[in-house]
């Protein structure tokens, strides 16, 4: 990534532009994908294209993007508060029937059981 992309980004109000830079030069930007995604983090303040960005990575190559997709889940987890996002993406990561699974999943995901937790809280 050169300089005057790094400045465009550092710009970013939202994220949106580095979702774009990351949706429109997949292929080329393994090496930057860590910085990418500290930026998106940083920019996102709502959640939205950090979840998006995690679902993107996610069907690109799930195992490849791993350590950003968790990064990713674990900040729209802390910047989504509304719960607006998660269900989308819970979804895309674990199926549309992940709520058949949840107990399975819940035991051998963190990121899974804090999403469901968020999404069906017991007790309220």
């Amino acid at each position: 990534m050169d300089n005057h992309t790094k400045q465009i980004l550092e710009d970013d109000t939202n994220g949106l532009l580095t979702y774009e830079y990351i949706a429109n030069n997949m292929g080329s930007i393994d090496d930057d994908m860590p910085a990418l995604v500290d930026n998106m983090i940083l920019k996102d303040r709502t959640g939205q294209f950090v979840v998006s960005t995690a679902r993107y990575l996610n069907a690109i190559d799930r195992e490849k993007y791993a350590d950003s997709i968790d990064l990713l889940v674990k900040a729209a987890i802390a910047k989504d508060r509304d719960h607006v996002y998660l269900a989308y993406l819970a979804s895309s990561l674990w199926g549309v029937d992940y709520k058949e699974h949840a107990a399975e999943l819940s035991a051998k995901d963190d990121n899974f059981r804090r999403i469901f937790k968020r999404l069906y809280p017991v007790g309220i």
